[in-house]
């Protein structure tokens, strides 16, 4: 163990914190929103599994990020999952009695999962390349340790997002946007239309993130309406 730390490339070290305290905040907000209608007790954990569980996919996406980026219609398909979650967290909270508390932090931990492993097709790139300064055979020990490092950066960052949440639910609705947001610069990016030089422009890519944010407030909002109209005419 000394040794590891002894011949640690620690130029790269801080560079991966340095990219995960950077790209986290999108993260952060994300582990907030799923975890904002978890009983409060439920809370800390949900934000820590939840955390965990994306770190962990995320150094098994670093093996494959090369590839992966390169597949086309994949940047798509995240993009689409991406306004789905984006518009499904916008949905007013529920406190079905028949829900164990339980079911909820899960039910938030794989929402986490999913969201965190889209959006992190292109943070896992910025990372893997910091890592290649340190020894082939420290790399991914060295991409783990600067993770690991950055867990409490994230979990206070999502802890903050949640108080936030409590006093001003419209951040919600920021939340929302911003993965429809990120969704749209990701739907764009794909390689399949790298072939339309037309969409490898800066106002084409700036397009696709405003209407992927409008779509994902739009189509949250009129569900939300939806579904509130509904337990309103339920409960007259």
């Amino acid at each position: 163990m000394l040794e590891f730390f002894a011949t640690l490339h620690w130029g790269a070290v801080l560079q991966i914190i340095v990219i995960d305290i950077l790209l986290g905040g999108d993260n952060a907000v994300v582990i907030a929103l799923a975890c904002r209608n978890l009983p409060k007790e439920l809370r800390t954990r949900g934000v820590l599994l939840g955390t965990l569980g994306a770190i962990v996919l995320r150094v098994a996406l670093i093996a494959f990020a090369v590839v992966l980026l390169d597949v086309p219609f994949l940047k798509f398909a995240g993009g689409l999952m991406l306004l789905w979650i984006g518009a499904k967290l916008m949905m007013p909270d529920h406190s079905d009695p028949n829900i164990k508390p339980t079911d909820q932090r899960w039910a938030a931990i794989k929402t986490i999962i999913v969201a965190d492993a889209v959006m992190s097709l292109d943070n896992v790139i910025a990372v893997a390349g910091a890592a290649e300064a340190a020894d082939p055979e420290h790399r991914l020990a060295l991409v783990i340790f600067g993770l690991l490092v950055s867990i409490p950066l994230i979990v206070w960052g999502s802890t903050l997002v949640l108080k936030l949440l409590d006093k001003f639910p419209i951040v919600i609705a920021l939340g929302a946007g911003l993965l429809g947001w990120i969704a749209g610069g990701l739907m764009i990016d794909d390689p399949f239309f790298d072939r339309w030089p037309a969409l490898n422009v800066l106002g084409a890519e700036y397009t696709a993130h405003v209407a992927g944010a409008v779509l994902v407030l739009a189509v949250g909002w009129y569900f939300r309406r939806c579904v509130l109209a509904k337990e309103a005419k339920v409960a007259h």
